[in-house]
């Protein structure tokens, strides 16, 4: 299941094949349903859009929180792993869906600019008071390269930012999904 709490041209909808959907925070108001708001994908349990929702939740008062925590729990059953897509731009000031999640993933781009935005993205998580994050890399040559680049990336986030990174693999190669619910090394 991915919750997507990207926005505008970040989120997934495109890539997915999917409208943009109708916003979690919007069971709220009675007019929508579960059903309503869940995006069928192939290959996933779905695609929730939940910017809205992630914005608002820090803001509700407490029977309307639980009806959104109620509705996640309910998704969730559902879902062997659930995913929070968010951009990197969010990353510096992380959501509520973000914060809970039990580990946090980084995608870096085997390239230099790969390696900037993926540096920022984890430096945002840590001053938001992320442990240590997941990485996998995409788009390298090959398993050395991409290996290198992962080196590479943990050298230089231990040094300047302090946070451990776990090598996750390869997102064209490897079983992400699998390495994120194994136990953390």
């Amino acid at each position: 299941l991915v919750l997507d709490e990207a926005e505008g041209g970040a989120n997934l909808s495109r890539a997915l094949g999917v409208a943009a959907g109708v916003d979690l925070l919007q069971l709220l108001d009675g007019r929508s349903t579960l059903a309503d708001v869940v995006q069928l994908v192939p290959g996933l349990v779905g695609r929730v859009p939940v910017a809205a929702a992630a914005l608002a939740l820090p803001l509700l008062d407490d029977a309307r929180r639980a009806c959104l925590v109620e509705a996640l729990r309910i998704l969730h059953r559902h879902a062997g792993v659930v995913l929070v897509h968010a951009s990197a731009a969010q990353a510096a000031e992380p959501s509520p869906f973000v914060l809970a999640a039990p580990r946090r993933l980084v995608i870096a781009e085997a390239s230099a600019s790969g390696a900037t935005d993926a540096y920022q993205t984890i430096k945002g998580l840590a001053a938001a008071g992320a442990g240590s994050v997941h990485v996998a890399v995409c788009r390298a040559r090959g398993r050395v390269d991409a290996a290198a680049f992962f080196r590479s990336l943990d050298t230089l986030v231990r040094q300047h930012v302090g946070v451990p990174l776990a090598w996750l693999g390869e997102l064209e190669r490897d079983d992400i999904a699998a390495g994120l619910t194994a136990p953390l090394q």
